[in-house]
């Protein structure tokens, strides 16, 4: 009988060990074990004297920071069901997660943000924030909790006790709440330290949010299992200041943070032919000197080219950083090599929600950009039909709450996860190669899966957001935000992108997006994924302005 609070508690073998750092009150701050678990314990009291009983369900929408690791810690130790929100979610959206899920109590940033979910049908009595500014009648964390009574405590838990119900991102519908057990997220926790790769030395940057299981295991739950420390970054436009200023050593990254820093590595030499002929040397042999066949001019070379041209780089992550898992989302095996050429390990893994959520992961010795690594040592992986990857393990979820049928479709009577995506297994390592449903297939019956030809024009740096679509159409269109706005000339490059792929996988056609695809304006979900659907609603007259024309850019 394991309970996920425990890793806390264990912590306190050494009360003063620094766990957390945070910006707060106009400087960054340290947090010890004793006093992360004393506020713990303050919420724990507050939980004992309103009847909180175990099953009861509390949401969380607190922005990163030690405030929402004390209340998902006393929470859990109670045996009390965790419902992260994200916190820069709608109010409709978060609104609906709480309800569904039946959350006792919903926790907040803000009154604005506390009066919105009440609006949006959220009991009042049930919501608290953190910072109380201009609404009247909203209550915050402070006037909620009392002095402890007692030291924090951490109750017994079976294995498949529920933990947390974690609503997934909802691409495309409603999101589903997966159910992950105590013991489905210690497995995971166990299986990424198994690999070696995380030490108690680290320091950890977190900027993923919370509410998301890729950085509430990877970044929370792992090094607070091995007692390494994690600063809260103040936010992703702080993001390069904080790099900078905090030095991590290790980090969790969707691709679009590494897409980013690429675009500007690359613009940075676009006017200087030998600044563009020295960062591609050392990108091409130092490449071969950590991923295999290194000449000796090369090991004797990429020291020298890479103090030239690869540390001023990455002075900019903080000039410490030995590490960055990358998940969440598909990324171009160029932008990894590129940062692997200059020394940066990056590593590409792969899991979901419903895995709590790592499934493989590339290690720091047997790292291959073309894949998501190798599966963790405590997880199976097989080939289902049509090549769909199948998942199985003591971190494979519960199922989904509320929700028997979607339950039966995604987990087989052998305990066996469908995940959805087609994958090839190369030398142990699990390549992804597309999702099941969303092959596009054209008029005349060619088919290929959209999000490698995405990967590939992203390659570009004029493109910052893509989409392709032609399904059931005679040709493919692309949809993109760009900083260029000549349809003929983003038909080109895109196009130079997509030259190794088959003849029939070429744009012949682009509308361009008049403004980012965000979270705010409903086409990002909270973890950055394009919302397909979405997108395709928006630009639906274009679209059919497009194909009725009949007109391409040939």
């Amino acid at each position: 009988m394991a309970n996920i609070a425990q890793l806390l508690a264990a912590q306190l073998a050494a009360p003063d060990r620094v766990l957390y750092r945070q910006f707060a009150d106009g400087a960054w701050r340290d947090y010890s074990a004793a006093g992360v678990a004393q506020a713990a314990a303050r919420w724990q009291a507050a939980f004992r004297r309103e009847g909180f009983a175990p099953g009861d369900r509390i949401a969380i929408g607190l922005r990163n920071g030690t405030g929402w690791v004390a209340l998902d810690q006393a929470a859990l130790g109670l045996g009390l069901v965790v419902v992260p929100l994200y916190a820069d979610d709608r109010p409709d959206s978060q609104a609906y997660c709480a309800t569904t899920a039946g959350a006792r109590l919903v926790v907040v940033e803000t009154d604005r943000m506390a009066a919105a979910l009440r609006a949006a049908g959220v009991r009042a009595s049930a919501v608290l924030c953190a910072r109380a500014d201009d609404e009247a009648g909203v209550r915050t964390i402070e006037s909620f909790l009392p002095p402890a009574d007692r030291e924090f405590s951490v109750a017994p838990a079976d294995d498949d006790a529920l933990a947390t119900i974690c609503f997934t991102s909802g691409t495309a519908g409603r999101p589903k709440g997966v159910m992950l057990s105590h013991g489905n997220i210690l497995a995971n926790v166990a299986g990424c330290r198994a690999t070696g790769m995380a030490r108690p030395d680290d320091l950890f940057l977190s900027f993923l949010p919370l509410s998301h299981m890729f950085e509430r295991t990877g970044g929370y739950y792992l090094p607070l299992a091995i007692g390494a420390t994690v600063a809260f970054a103040r936010g992703i436009q702080h993001l390069p200041d904080d790099l900078v200023g905090q030095r991590p050593t290790a980090m969790f990254a969707v691709p679009r943070v590494f897409e980013r820093f690429a675009a500007r590595i690359r613009d940075g030499v676009a006017g200087s032919p030998w600044k563009r002929r020295l960062l591609e040397r050392c990108v091409v042999a130092g490449g071969r000197v950590e991923l295999g066949g290194a000449t000796l001019v090369d090991r004797l070379t990429v020291p020298l080219l890479r103090a030239l041209v690869a540390r001023p780089i990455l002075d900019r992550f903080g000039g410490r950083l030995r590490l960055a898992v990358v998940g969440g989302a598909a990324m171009d095996p160029g932008i990894a090599g590129l940062f692997i050429g200059l020394g940066l390990p990056v590593l590409q893994g792969y899991g979901m929600t419903e895995a709590s959520p790592v499934v493989s992961v590339n290690r720091l010795h047997d790292n291959d950009p073309e894949t998501v690594g190798r599966p963790l040592d405590n997880v199976e992986v097989r080939l289902g039909e049509a090549d769909e990857l199948l998942v199985r393990g003591p971190n494979v979820a519960l199922g989904y709450w509320n929700d028997p049928e979607a339950t039966a479709r995604a987990l087989d009577r052998d305990r066996w996860l469908h995940t959805g995506d087609i994958a090839e297994l190369v030398r142990g390592h699990v390549a992804i190669r597309g999702r099941v449903k969303d092959i596009l297939v054209l008029s005349n019956g060619e088919k290929l899966p959209p999000q490698d030809a995405e990967l590939a024009i992203l390659g570009d740096s004029v493109f910052e957001q893509v989409m392709l679509i032609g399904e059931g159409r005679p040709f493919l269109t692309l949809l993109a935000v760009a900083k260029d706005a000549d349809e003929k000339e983003l038909v080109r490059r895109a196009n130079e992108r997509l030259a190794h792929f088959p003849r029939y996988v070429r744009v012949r056609r682009a509308i361009v997006s008049p403004e980012p695809w965000t979270i705010e304006n409903g086409l990002l979900t909270p973890t950055l994924k394009v919302k397909r659907n979405d997108v395709l609603k928006r630009f639906a007259p274009q679209v059919e302005e497009v194909y009725a024309s009949g007109k391409t850019m040939d």
